[in-house]
């Protein structure tokens, strides 16, 4: 039996690796380091935890993030556990991202561990 697969999209990044608690909690972790990437590989695999930034992005027309595309592929992956990290100056965008794509967990910078952990856990 596989470990489930936990993604990581880590774009602008600046906090710690979560890695380890991640396979500590018994996960198969692939790190991606691009929206489009990570929009790739979900058309690919059917993570049961994705953990993504929330990165505003004022100069986009019709979205603020790419974090709202990956919300929108998502949509169609009943199940997953989405865990989003967010600055907390920004927390207002992200409340506009979550009218459109509900039931996100988001954590304000900086991450705790422990915090983080209750969020993933079943």
């Amino acid at each position: 039996m596989s470990l489930p697969l936990l993604m990581s999209v880590v774009e602008l990044g600046g906090y710690p690796n979560f890695t380890p608690l991640y396979q500590r909690l018994g996960y198969r972790v692939e790190v991606i380091t691009s929206g489009r990437k990570a929009i790739t590989t979900l058309k690919k695999a059917q993570p049961a935890v994705v953990v993504a930034e929330f990165n505003f992005q004022f100069e986009f027309r019709d979205r603020t993030s790419n974090l709202e595309t990956i919300l929108a592929v998502l949509q169609h992956n009943a199940g997953v556990k989405v865990i989003v990290f967010y600055h907390r100056e920004e927390e207002a965008k992200l409340e506009q991202v979550r009218e459109r794509f509900p039931g996100f967990i988001a954590l304000g910078y900086p991450i705790e561990e422990a915090a983080l952990e209750a969020a993933i856990r079943p």
